[in-house]
């Protein structure tokens, strides 16, 4: 999952969007696969103690970026349960940890910068409360991915299937860079909160603060709910991509920043 520009069953994995989770993490459970020093009792950190270039406030709840190991564990998390959500396979526990294990690590690759492509990790967090003592596994209730991304030679939006070289310029600016959105999902216990409309205003506004015009997200064609909120947030989708999109069953919808 480490390549967004992969296969077309990479791409399905990483772009269920709006799959909202029953989030159950259990640290005795998580921490006999981690393979890390991941202190899954670590309580959450305040704000003021983290750094981060910017954040986004509304009501209990912080947007931001994912700064120490237990937010990426737990952002991971939530996509496994995300992927496995109503599946009554009998090794379901077992496939979830190993789709986290397998995305906590990637998403602490994606965030190098590769051929111009950063990534980031958001969060959605609640806002610490001197009152209650809340470990980082119970603090995130939400997750995606923005990564900045350009176009490569001859196309005209992400996945266009053009004549170019394999290997072209793609270190561009302006027109050329655009925001890409995936990996959406909110747990369960923060449903009906505003919780992914709000992350997603959050990484727009990172976008258009870096420059960049356009933000692009793929959506499964059954996935109703997830076509509503990006229809409410300005994404409309892109027709020119849509026959080449169906083997897939997605749409690749489109934002102006």
């Amino acid at each position: 999952m480490s390549n967004y520009s992969g296969s077309s069953e990479t791409r399905k994995k990483e772009e269920l969007s709006i799959q909202v989770p029953a989030t159950s993490i259990s640290s005795s459970e998580t921490q006999r696969f981690a393979g890390s020093d991941l202190r899954f009792d670590r309580l959450q950190v305040p704000e003021k103690e983290l750094m981060h270039d910017r954040k986004f406030e509304f009501g209990q709840f912080v947007a931001r970026e994912a700064v120490i190991d237990e937010e990426y564990w737990t952002a991971a998390w939530l996509r496994a349960e995300s992927h496995w959500e109503g599946r009554n396979d009998r090794y379901v526990d077992n496939h979830k940890r190993k789709f986290a294990e397998q995305e906590f690590h990637a998403i602490k690759r994606r965030r190098t910068s590769l051929h111009g492509q950063k990534c980031r990790c958001i969060i959605m967090v609640r806002k610490e409360d001197k009152h209650v003592k809340r470990t980082v596994l119970k603090g995130v209730v939400g997750t995606l991915d923005l990564s900045v991304r350009c176009l490569l030679h001859g196309e005209t939006f992400p996945g266009e299937r053009v004549k170019a070289p394999l290997f072209c310029s793609i270190h561009g600016t302006g027109p050329n860079r655009y925001g890409y959105v995936a990996n959406l999902c909110v747990a369960k216990s923060a449903r009906r909160q505003g919780i992914a409309t709000n992350m997603l205003h959050f990484a727009i506004e990172l976008v258009k603060s870096n420059g960049i015009e356009h933000a692009y997200v793929h959506v499964h064609r059954n996935n109703t709910p997830a076509q509503k909120l990006y229809e409410k947030m300005g994404f409309e989708i892109v027709e020119a991509a849509s026959s080449q999109l169906v083997e897939e069953q997605t749409y690749l919808l489109c934002c102006k920043a």
